[in-house]
């Protein structure tokens, strides 16, 4: 039985994915955060799906499930890492905390390194590990390639995420184990909830306060009508057993998105944002 580790599976995507595995005869072992999550999943799963009990930006606990994950394999390399966890710190940077950023960086970023240092042995890079090598799956986004204004913690996480995932696809042909990337546009998570829950009261003096409303409207619009999950735990299952799988793979529902983020020139780009979110140059008194 082929065993994949899928980072954030409580929700979303991660959630989607495990069970779009699961049912195609997969082993699966999902990190949550919460033992509620553990039992909550291993209840709905079944037998086949192993809770992995970690924080991405542990190293401690991850390189713990890692030692876990080795254990059931029995000497048999895992077939992949399905790097999903993730959070969205939205705001203008001249607004968001170096805190929140870093912790924006930590999650996004660090946790999949740290996930990948720890996994990347059973994938195939010890060579002791019997088997055909395993792939890394890089959950990226739209943003990994275009920058949203109130958005460039997590756009700049993204972007970071796909450089890495380009250096690395080189640097692990060593083993054979390839690196793949799935940017996605808007999809029905929860992620998008948490929009609809942010503090607008800390941005009243913010001269950004007009833009970040008509954005956060624009998210909540764009969550509700976003890909569903399946879609994306689809290309998942593709990226880890096509015989040659796409490098990067771009789905959205939302064609003039995807126009904006990938042909229009980025000037045009830039005036064409700008007037959707107010940021034409304020005048000067």
């Amino acid at each position: 039985m082929r065993s994949i580790v899928i980072t954030g599976a409580s929700t979303g995507i991660g959630h989607a994915t495990a069970k779009f595995l699961l049912d195609r005869g997969f082993r699966v072992f999902g990190s949550v955060r919460k033992q509620s999550d553990a039992e909550r999943l291993e209840a709905e799963f079944g037998e086949n799906f192993i809770p992995l009990l970690f924080d991405v930006t542990d190293a401690v606990a991850v390189f713990a499930a890692a030692n876990q994950v080795r254990a059931a394999l029995n000497g048999e390399t895992l077939a992949g890492l399905v790097n999903n966890a993730g959070v969205a710190v939205s705001g203008a940077l001249l607004d968001v905390s170096v805190v929140e950023f870093r912790q924006q960086l930590d999650v996004n970023v660090v946790g999949p390194v740290i996930a990948i240092k720890a996994f990347a042995p059973l994938l195939g890079a010890d060579p002791v590990m019997k088997g055909p090598p395993g792939r890394i799956v890089m959950m990226s986004s739209l943003s990994g390639q275009f920058g949203n204004p109130m958005l460039s913690p997590y756009t700049a996480s993204k972007f970071a995420l796909e450089g890495l995932a380009e250096c690395l696809r080189r640097e692990f042909m060593l083993f054979g184990i390839d690196v793949l990337v799935i940017a996605p546009g808007p999809v029905r998570t929860p992620i998008w909830d948490k929009a609809e829950a942010i503090d607008m009261a800390r941005f009243s003096a913010s001269p950004f306060l007009p833009p970040l409303q008509k954005l956060r409207t624009m998210m909540l619009k764009l969550g509700r009508s976003g890909l569903a999950p399946e879609k994306i735990a689809e290309l998942v299952h593709q990226a880890l057993t096509a015989l040659r799988p796409k490098a990067r793979v771009v789905t959205s529902p939302e064609p003039v998105q995807t126009f904006i983020a990938g042909l229009l020139p980025r000037r045009w780009a830039d005036r064409v944002i700008a007037g959707q979110l107010g940021l034409g140059p304020r005048p000067r008194g």
